[in-house]
């Protein structure tokens, strides 16, 4: 089977198209640097041309409010024009769990705005929500830094590995479509403290963590479980606790 990944030379993208190799289809990275460009259009009637499952893991070079809504709506409308001239019977995208919930970011808005494009086209999909990834545990503490200190909301994390979200999304891909949205995220639920002090002790970095009821994540408050997906969620494996073991051994 031809699945098409759009943004497969990405962190996720490329594991995804390594996995789908792996087990025996035809997986396509499909990226700007490739020569299909999802803005414009570019490309994309030529690598779609006998694919059955589009993969859109892609991610907007812009977080700025307009830019990114600009992003994903219009590369998300190219995308399923071309899908529906090709053939294409699957759509698989990934998004974030709790994107629905908070409105306040300008990403997330985005986020949402793709699946109400993709849930109203004609082309059978599934939305794979995730959690956030471990490998992004130092840019989150950077974003809450503040004058050396990380400061950090109150609310709970349940992060997961990269490699268990591309196998996520691999499965979704080649298996039926959903029409619905799939949750999964890491075993553990974590306080923001937890997490980016493990992450950052584990670097050696001994930056004081203070937990500060005002503190945002990139520009938007939470509470409690803002970002923790719901009991029917599929949960990975991998612990963070785990995967820094895995980090440093590798290292």
């Amino acid at each position: 089977m031809k699945v098409v990944v759009i943004g497969g030379t990405g962190l996720i993208g490329s594991k995804v198209v390594s996995l789908l190799t792996q087990h025996g289809h035809t997986a396509v990275a499909a990226a700007p640097n490739t020569g299909v460009n999802t803005l414009t259009g570019e490309g994309l009637a030529q690598v779609l041309e006998g694919a059955a499952v589009v993969v859109d893991v892609s991610n907007s070079p812009s977080f700025e409010d307009k830019a990114v809504l600009e992003f994903f709506q219009t590369s998300t409308r190219n995308l399923l024009k071309y899908e529906a001239e090709a053939g294409v019977v699957h759509h698989v995208a990934l998004s974030v769990v709790g994107a629905e919930r908070l409105p306040d970011s300008g990403y997330l808005r985005a986020k949402v705005a793709q699946e109400q494009l993709i849930e109203r086209s004609s082309i059978p999909y599934s939305i794979v929500h995730a959690t956030q990834f471990f490998e992004f545990a130092k840019r989150i503490a950077a974003e809450c830094t503040i004058n050396g200190v990380v400061r950090v909301p109150s609310a709970l994390i349940q992060p997961m590995a990269s490699d268990d979200v591309a196998r996520a999304v691999a499965q979704t891909a080649v298996a039926a479509p959903l029409r619905a949205t799939l949750e999964i995220g890491g075993p553990d639920a974590l306080s923001f403290a937890e997490f980016l002090g493990m992450g950052l002790r584990a670097d050696n970095d001994l930056s004081e963590i203070v937990v500060d009821a005002s503190a945002r994540y990139f520009g938007t408050k939470l509470d409690e479980r803002s970002l923790l997906p719901g009991p029917n969620a599929r949960l990975s494996q991998t612990s963070f606790k785990q995967w820094l073991t895995q980090q440093r051994k590798a290292a």
